[in-house]
Order: C-alpha cells, then sequence, then structure tokens
C-alpha cells in the first residue's frame, strides 16, 4: 500500500503481532457527548473508491467506514461481513458465509456486492493498480490483460448470503488479504448512479462498516467520521465522532496537541528528543520500505547499472535515519523490511541481504558514476526529485539532494508537490527520480516482491529482469505448496534485484507519536491500514 513519502506513520514486526495504543484494556461506557476523537493525518485521503485507491490514508477512512469478509482485530482476523468461512479442495476453494448486514441506506449488504466489487477492480475499463493482487482468484490474470470476461472471475454467489472463491493454488494468506480494502464489497446502485465521479467525495458512496464519512469535498484538508446506526456490530461502537485535521507542518500539529485541538499526532525526529518520556509517547517500527525508484523509461540512462549503482553508493543511509529522521527509523537491509517474514527461525531481510546495495561508499560512487556516464555519453546530467510537499518530505529530499550531488556532474533539482499529485504524477511515469514508500498489505515478501516484476502496475520505475520475473512466477505457481522451495525463490529474486539496483533502498520507517492518555483502545496494526477506531473510546 503506498504512504506518503515522508508521513510519520508506522507498523511493528509481524501481523500477528498486534498491539493497542493508549494502553487502556477496557472501554470507558461515558456518554456519547464526549465520544469524540481529535486525529491528525499528514496528507489528505485521495479517493473512496476501494478499486483505484493505493494510498494508506485512503485506506484507513476505508477500513473505517467499510467492511469486507474479515476484519483485522488482536492477533488474528476477526468475522466482518462473513460470520465464518471454510476452506476446502486442497486450498483452493474459499467459501464464506455471510451475516444479514445493511449499508447506511438500509439496503442488504449481499454476496453479489463482493462479486460486483471484484469483477469491477479486475477489470480493464477500471484501470486499477490493485487488480493485480487478485492474481491468484481463478481468472483474474486474464480478465485483467483483456483476454476474458470479468464475468469469469473465480467467485460467485451461492444465494444472497453465501460467497464462493476459487483459487488457482493454495494461499494460506489469503484470509488477510479478504480483510484489506481492494476485496470490499460495492454497492452496486451506488457506482453505477454516480458512474466516473463515484467516491469521489463523501455523499457519492455506499458505507457498510463502524463509521460513515462526513464533510470530505474530494480535495479538502479536514472531515470526519460518524458512527453508523446501521453497522452490525454498532452496540460495540463508543466513537460517536472522529474529526481529521491534514497537518502537513510537524510544528503545526503539535501546537495543535498542546493547546488539546488534537487527541493524536506524529512527531519528527527532533520533536522526539523532546517527548521521548513523555507518558502520551509511543514508538513503532512499521513493515515498510521507502526506495527511490529511477525513471527507465523517461531517462533511458537509468538503464545502466552502473548510473544505478553509484546514485544508491552515494546515499549514507545511517547518516540518514541518525542525523536527519532520528525517529527510531533504520539503515534498510534491503527491499523487503526487516522483522516481516521469517522461514525455519531466519529473517527474510538477512537472508537476502545483499550489502553492496545498502552501503554508503563515496568513492566508490564517483567510479561508478564516471563509468556510467561515459557508456552513456554524457559528461553531465540534471534530473528532478519528485516526493510529498510536508515539512518533513522538503528536510528529507533536501538530504538525499545533497548527497546525490556529490557525484560530478550531477544536478538534482527537487519537486515537492501534494500527496495526491506524487501518486498521479509516479503512475504516470512523470518524474526522473521519486521517493516511493510501501506499507504491507500481508505478512508475506511477496507482497513487496510482486511489484517489480515487469508488468505490475506499481512499478513506476519501469526495471524489469527476465530472471527476477520467472522466480516471482515460480514462486506462484510450481513452488506455490512447497514452503522451502518458494522461500528461496523469493530470497533469490530480492537478491538479483539488489544486485541490480532496480531500486535505491533509503529506510525502514518507525512512527513517534503522541496520543491522549484519555484515549482507550485505538488499534494499531503494523501493516495497512494501521490504525482502527472501531474499538476506541474516550475516558
Amino acid at each position: 500500500m503506498k504512504l506518503n513519502s515522508f508521513a510519520k506513520l508506522s507498523g511493528v514486526a509481524l501481523l500477528s503481532a498486534l498491539v493497542l495504543a493508549g494502553c487502556g484494556s477496557k472501554s470507558s461506557s461515558t456518554g456519547t457527548k464526549k465520544q469524540t476523537l481529535n486525529w491528525m493525518v499528514p496528507s489528505s485521503i485521495s479517493t473512496m473508491d476501494t478499486s483505484k485507491m493505493t494510498d494508506l490514508y485512503s485506506s484507513q477512512v476505508a477500513n473505517a467506514t467499510n467492511e469486507g469478509l474479515l476484519r483485522m482485530g488482536n492477533s488474528k482476523v476477526t468475522p466482518g461481513v462473513a460470520k465464518s468461512y471454510k476452506i476446502s479442495n486442497g486450498g483452493k476453494t474459499w467459501t464464506f458465509n455471510l451475516r444479514h448486514s445493511k449499508w447506511n441506506d438500509g439496503k442488504p449488504v449481499t454476496a453479489e456486492d463482493f462479486v460486483f466489487a471484484w469483477q469491477r477492480t479486475v477489470s480493464p475499463k477500471t484501470a486499477s493498480q490493485y487488480a493485480y493482487i487478485f492474481g491468484n482468484v481463478k481468472n483474474a490474470t486474464q480478465i485483467s490483460a483483456g483476454k476474458m470476461s470479468p464475468s469469469k472471475l473465480g467467485v460467485k454467489a451461492d444465494g444472497n448470503y453465501k460467497l464462493v472463491v476459487t483459487l488457482n493454488k493454495p494461499q494460506s494468506f489469503f484470509k488477510y488479504m479478504v480483510a484489506q480494502g481492494y476485496y470490499f464489497p460495492q454497492e452496486k446502485s451506488i457506482v453505477q448512479k454516480y458512474g466516473s465521479n463515484y467516491a469521489t467525495n463523501a455523499t457519492k458512496n455506499g458505507y457498510n462498516g463502524p463509521f460513515i464519512l462526513k464533510g470530505w469535498n474530494g480535495t479538502n484538508d479536514t472531515f470526519k467520521l460518524v458512527k453508523n446506526p446501521k453497522y452490525w456490530d454498532a452496540k460495540k461502537v463508543k466513537l460517536s465522532t472522529v474529526n481529521f485535521q491534514t497537518i502537513k507542518d510537524p510544528s503545526t500539529a503539535l501546537n495543535s496537541y498542546q493547546s488539546n485541538k488534537l487527541d493524536f499526532t506524529t512527531l519528527n525526529g527532533t520533536q522526539v528528543k523532546q517527548y521521548k518520556n513523555n507518558k502520551d509517547y509511543h514508538d513503532y517500527l512499521e513493515a515498510s520500505s521507502f526506495y527511490l525508484e529511477m525513471n527507465e523509461k523517461k531517462d533511458p540512462m537509468f538503464k545502466n547499472k552502473n548510473i544505478r549503482r553509484a546514485l544508491s553508493l552515494a546515499i549514507d543511509k545511517k547518516q540518514f535515519v541518525d542525523k536527519v529522521l532520528a525517529d527510531g527509523s533504520i539503515a534498510p537491509k534491503g527491499y523487503v523490511p526487516a522483522k516481516m517474514s521469517s522461514h525455519n527461525g531466519k529473517d527474510f531481510a538477512d537472508q537476502a541481504y545483499v550489502k553492496d546495495a545498502v552501503e554508503y561508499n563515496l568513492a566508490q560512487a564517483k567510479k561508478y558514476w564516471a563509468k556510467g556516464l561515459k557508456e552513456t555519453g554524457k559528461k553531465s546530467v540534471s534530473l528532478t526529485l519528485l516526493s510529498d510537499d510536508t515539512d518533513g518530505a522538503k528536510k528529507n529530499t533536501e538530504f538525499v539532494q545533497s548527497q546525490l550531488t556529490k557525484l560530478p556532474g550531477l544536478k538534482i533539482t527537487n519537486q515537492n508537490v501534494p500527496f495526491k499529485t506524487r501518486l498521479s504524477r509516479s503512475q504516470n511515469g512523470q518524474f526522473d527520480l521519486v521517493i516511493t514508500a510501501w506499507i504491507a498489505d500481508y505478512p508475506d515478501p511477496s507482497n513487496f516482491l510482486d511489484l517489480f516484476t515487469s508488468t505490475n502496475s506499481q512499478n513506476n520505475g519501469k526495471w524489469k529482469n527476465a530472471q527476477y520475473d520467472a522466480l516471482i512466477k515460480k514462486s506462484e505457481s510450481t513452488d506455490a505448496n512447497n514452503e522451502t522451495a518458494r522461500w528461496n525463490d523469493m530470497v533469490q529474486a530480492e537478491k538479483i534485484l539488489m544486485n541490480d539496483q532496480g531500486i535505491v533502498p533509503l529506510y525502514q520507517q518507525a512512527q513517534s507519536t503522541l496520543m491522549q492518555s484519555k484515549v482507550k483502545g485505538v488499534q494499531f496494526f503494523p501493516t495497512s491500514p494501521q490504525w482502527a477506531w472501531d474499538k476506541a473510546s474516550i475516558k
């Protein structure tokens, strides 16, 4: 799931290791009049269309306002629209038994709402960047390629309240996938009513989750969630309102927190030093990767491996996390984050570690740079570095700029734009260099590695390697049922990506936050969507 490049959100090691922020184990039973939570986000949401959203902030709101078959809970997935499910046919058939739940307009949520939504997402007409995530659902890949009708997707409604899903191969983590926004149902009548304007503001949508979105016009920085009385488990939702403020400047956010206008805020490195011993302080290491993509399609010089290696070696990642971020973030061992996945007691990041791909060596960087310039016939290069326009993003792109311009003849111009604009430009290939971030949707290396197959829509830099593609394909087909073989395929794939310097890993992010002690039961997840407020309350 896409992250704001320098927003201070986070995760912890494993999807199963969920924790409660705020430290409260029992919710207060105070009246709804006081059950208002004031929350800060560093970037505005971009869309509420679950077929089209790719960023973390939209997914957080979608997770609060809608619900899939299963729902993330403490240490495991919990029943959502599906009250139970069973797995058969050697792990390839999943049958979900749906409860009688409702949309916010009172209409029933049926199995057909899931069929419609999933078919819409994989349809080429929708142009969903998350269509690939359905790749293991029968016929999804052929449908996305325009070779088969969406009606042939391996999902069907057996009556109103039973959904049957057919997979190409067993997939143990499929239960985590159906808890994510891209697998949510969609109210067909609402989608058809608004057409291309569907989910572009708060009113042009249907909601079946704990809250309803209010006050979002598609571009504004303030909006709110209000309790959904039609939600099937509404009696357990304590909050009446969650007010959101988009605040890009950390100082402004901290001032709002100190004046009790916010109950939650993120902190930058400077602020961490001041508040690390405060009782409201919490920090986490997330399952995310921040990296630099190089646009090989727009700038053919990036097809030169020496150029790519030079850029990586020129950036001191340790100095970046220790001196610039200073918030607990760590230098990367590679692309897939540390402490997310393990096999036989060994961490994936350790096994796939390629030292040369993440270390700092300016002298060596200059040698590769000179060789790369000679091979590409260039004497000097001017590039733009695309990132977000938050205060933190500007500070951090300045660091990357200062590091890269130590390479002789290289000029870097920073281009800081709103999060939504950065996403659009990245997806459309309108960049030379871009700082991109990805947070795990589920705790498996494939969630990261799939992105850099040559045909993946998230591969904005267009790096490609036939051997890499073959290993990923093998891990998802012939080796899918052999845990060790599949693991080895993915380890080798990452080593290819790193040895070829397809991307430049920058850091694995930690989140530092302040949350008022009166706030209890806010759930923090290690992967997307990270936060949930359906069990929260105000003391």
